[in-house]
């Protein structure tokens, strides 16, 4: 299925039993509740989604699973998150056998690789593959951050195709699409920064709380491309206190709780990580009590 790299992403979490196995039936009613909402594509296995903690043949169930899920109505993505070229490379072998319709990839792992390491890996994994590629910018989180001048070079891989610019600064929008026009697709992968990047040009949104609120996040999306921006804002200033737990390091732990809250999903994490405890957990459970207790009547949107 073609990836068109716009609209709404969800970063979906991966769901566990008690007995730290994948939970398949809860990761089906959430995949049903994003689709129904009318989400553009499901991305598998990035940081919300526990990838570093998931084992071979888990993220090798979770694409297959989910590609029967979506039917074809979406594309499935897999994030790449490896320390070796080679690993990429087989990584994406396994995700476009597996179902997977695209990848999102992550730098090198671990090693804080140079710029020309950095566009290396990533030339080598797109010319090893057909699958379309979205990078991940994110220098906050893992270090490295994707220049202008590297996706210039990246550019001569036809298949890398989009970014989620999650560098924090907003303005770097417009400097791709100054420089590239409409080359590399823009997807924003900062909850608390996405209807401003979708106003300054962006064309989709990678998302978190979306996870949680699935109408919500997609209605947002949808109005602000109708032109119809107050009621965007709108929904969105009553969305931030929720969105700002994703810039969170336990984004994990706070998201999935607001998965609860909107019942289409557990807490239950997989160590090291741990539920949220104490004054943390209350913290966070105001904040989405708060968000549950006022949740705006949202406009007919999917028809927008």
């Amino acid at each position: 299925m073609k990836v068109n790299w716009e609209g709404v992403y969800p970063a979906v979490t991966t769901k566990f039993t008690t007995d730290d196995r994948l939970d398949n039936e809860m990761f089906a009613k959430n995949i049903e509740a994003q689709l129904n909402a009318g989400v553009d594509g499901i991305i598998l296995g990035g940081t919300l989604g526990e990838a570093s903690s998931l084992m071979e043949d888990e993220k090798d169930e979770l694409v297959k699973y989910t590609a029967e899920l979506a039917k074809g109505k979406v594309p499935v993505v897999m994030n790449i998150a490896e320390q070796t070229t080679k690993g990429a490379i087989k990584a994406a072998e396994k995700a476009k056998a597996n179902g997977a319709d695209g990848l999102m990839m992550l730098p090198p792992m671990r090693y804080k690789a140079d710029d020309l390491e950095t566009v290396t890996y990533f030339k080598a994994v797109a010319n090893s593959t057909d699958l379309p590629i979205m990078i991940y910018n994110n220098p906050v989180d893992y270090k490295i951050e994707v220049t202008l001048d590297m996706f210039e070079s990246l550019s001569e891989c036809e298949n890398i195709q989009a970014v989620k610019e999650s560098t924090r600064d907003i303005s770097n929008v417009t400097r791709m699409k100054t420089r590239f026009g409409n080359r590399f697709k823009i997807l924003s992968g900062v909850d608390t920064l996405a209807l401003e990047s979708l106003l300054m040009g962006a064309d989709g949104w990678v998302a978190g709380l979306v996870c949680a609120f699935p109408t919500e996040t997609v209605a947002i999306y949808r109005l602000q491309k109708a032109g119809r921006i107050a009621e965007a804002i709108e929904i969105y200033r009553w969305f931030l206190p929720l969105l700002e737990l994703d810039i969170n390091p336990k984004l994990v732990q706070n998201i999935k709780l607001a998965e609860v809250a909107t019942g289409i999903g557990t807490e239950t994490v997989r160590p090291p990580r741990l539920p949220l405890q104490g004054v943390e957990r209350d913290s966070v459970l105001s904040i989405i009590k708060e968000g549950v207790e006022n949740r705006p009547s949202l406009p007919v949107y999917l028809n927008l």
